[in-house]
């Protein structure tokens, strides 16, 4: 095996619908990427009951300076590296 394995943390929670759950997880998401080994921009979230559907919480896409656009994943404004939303 080459690096050390990957592990996901699965962190039930309750929300009104989809969005609020999404806002909700990107801000989880956002509060522990002070950690080194946390790696954002492969953030996702699933239903309790359908974790086979994952709605990813950050676009990712690399830019031409090689940085990720940090921006959530359904955003309507160009690419950035700047904080994340």
């Amino acid at each position: 095996m080459i690096g050390r394995p990957r592990y996901v943390a699965h962190v039930p929670f309750t929300a009104v619908d989809l969005e609020a759950a999404k806002h909700f997880a990107r801000a989880l998401t956002r509060s522990v990427t002070f950690l080194p080994d946390v790696d954002p921009g492969n953030a996702s979230l699933s239903e309790e009951d359908d974790s086979a559907v994952q709605y990813r919480l950050f676009c990712d896409r690399e830019l031409d300076d090689g940085r990720r656009c940090t921006l959530r994943a359904d955003h309507d404004v160009p690419c950035t590296a700047g904080r994340r939303r």
